[in-house]
C-alpha cells in the first residue's frame, strides 16, 4: 500500500476533488462544483500553515501520478473543558473519501489512523464525526461509537 502522508498546499485541487466525491455519494447532496474555486485559496492557506488546527492525511493514487486515492481531513476545536476532556480540545473529522477506482484497499483506514494519531499529538480528548451507513464499520473498528446527539444547525 502507498504510504500515508500529510497533505500539502499542492494537494488542494485533488483534496477538493475527493471532497466532491464524498458530497456526490450523499443522498440529496448539492452536486454543484462551483464552490471548489472559491474554497481553493482557503484550503491552500490552511494546508500551508504547520501550526494550523486543520490537517489532511492522504494516500497518493498508485495508478494515476498526481492524483490522490484517499483522504481523511479534520480540525481541532476548543470547548470549555469537562469531565473526560478537561482541556476542551475536540477533534472533528469532516471529510473521508476514497476515489471510486481505489476502494477496498485500506486507504481510508490508513488515512483515518494517521488523523487519529495527529489528534492524539494535539492533545484532543475526543473525536467526533458524522458517519454514513457505509462508513460505520470502518469507524466502529477504530473505536468510534454512536452517540445520541441532538445536533441542530443554523445556516448563515
Amino acid at each position: 500500500m502507498s504510504p500515508v502522508r500529510r497533505a500539502t498546499p499542492e494537494d488542494t485541487g485533488e483534496l477538493l476533488r475527493l471532497r466532491q466525491v464524498l458530497i456526490d455519494s450523499m443522498a440529496g447532496a448539492n452536486t454543484d462544483t462551483g464552490w471548489q474555486s472559491a474554497s481553493s485559496s482557503t484550503v491552500t492557506a490552511r494546508l500551508a500553515d504547520p501550526a494550523e488546527t486543520f490537517a489532511a492525511f492522504v494516500v497518493d493514487h498508485p495508478e494515476r501520478p498526481g492524483a490522490l486515492a484517499a483522504l481523511a481531513v479534520g480540525t481541532v476545536e476548543y470547548r470549555i473543558g469537562r469531565a473526560g476532556n478537561p482541556h476542551g480540545r475536540i477533534g472533528y473529522v469532516f471529510s473521508v473519501a476514497t476515489d471510486p477506482d481505489a476502494r477496498r484497499r485500506g486507504y481510508a483506514r490508513a488515512c483515518m489512523e494517521a488523523l487519529v494519531d495527529w489528534f492524539r499529538e494535539q492533545g484532543v480528548g475526543q473525536i467526533d464525526l458524522t458517519a454514513s451507513a457505509d462508513a460505520v464499520p470502518l469507524y466502529a473498528s477504530l473505536g468510534f461509537v454512536r452517540q445520541p446527539d441532538p445536533f441542530m444547525r443554523l445556516r448563515l
